[in-house]
C-alpha cells in the first residue's frame, strides 16, 4: 500500500474534520459530536492493510490530534488510535471484511476510543463527569455519528486501499 498517499489524504479529511464539520454540526452539538476522520481512516488502514501499518497510522495521528487540540495530556489519543488499530488489524486477519463488519468495527473503535480516552483522562483527574454522562452525553452521539462517516466513506476509500495494496504486492514481487 502506498502509505504516502493514504497519509495525505487523511490530513486532507483533518483538515475537513476541524474546518468543515464544525460548519455543519448545529451549535448545540458541538461539544457532543467530535467524529474522528483519522481514526475511521486507522481503522480502514487495518482492515484493508495490515496491523503493523494501523498501529503506526493511529500513532501518528493520534500524537498529532493530541498536540493540535487536546493539550491536556499528551499521548493519550496516540496511544489508544495505536492500539485499537492494532487490534482491529488483528481481528481483521480473520474474518471477512464486508461492509457490516467494517461499520461495526468503526462503532465498537469510536466507542473504546472514546471509553478508553476518558479512563486516561479520569486516572490523571482531568475530567469532572461521570462516565454515565460521558456515554450519554459524548461517546454515543460520536459512535452514531462516525458510523454514519464510515458508511459515506467505505466505497471510495476501499477502493483506493485495495487498489493500492494489489499495486504494493505487484512491486514487491508477491
Amino acid at each position: 500500500m502506498r502509505m504516502n498517499w493514504t497519509i495525505l489524504a487523511t490530513v486532507l479529511l483533518l483538515l475537513v474534520q476541524t474546518s468543515v464539520l464544525p460548519w455543519l454540526v448545529p451549535p448545540g452539538w458541538s461539544d457532543r459530536l467530535l467524529p474522528h476522520l483519522p481514526f475511521i481512516m486507522t481503522v480502514f488502514v487495518a482492515l484493508y492493510g495490515n496491523r503493523h501499518r494501523a498501529f503506526f497510522f493511529g500513532l501518528g495521528f493520534g500524537l498529532l490530534e493530541d498536540v493540535l487540540f487536546y493539550g491536556k495530556l499528551i499521548g493519550a489519543y496516540g496511544f489508544s488510535m495505536a492500539l485499537l488499530g492494532y487490534l482491529l488489524g488483528l481481528i481483521a486477519e480473520r474474518r471477512p471484511r464486508t461492509l457490516s463488519f467494517t461499520l461495526v468495527s468503526v462503532a465498537l473503535g469510536s466507542a473504546l476510543l472514546d471509553m478508553m480516552v476518558y479512563g486516561i483522562y479520569d486516572l490523571f483527574q482531568l475530567v469532572n463527569v461521570t462516565f454515565a454522562f460521558a456515554v450519554y452525553w459524548h461517546i454515543v452521539p460520536t459512535l452514531l455519528i462516525s458510523a454514519l462517516l464510515a458508511l459515506l466513506l467505505y466505497i471510495p476509500v476501499r477502493r483506493w486501499l485495495v487498489k493500492n495494496i494489489a499495486s504494493s504486492a505487484e512491486e514487491n514481487g508477491g
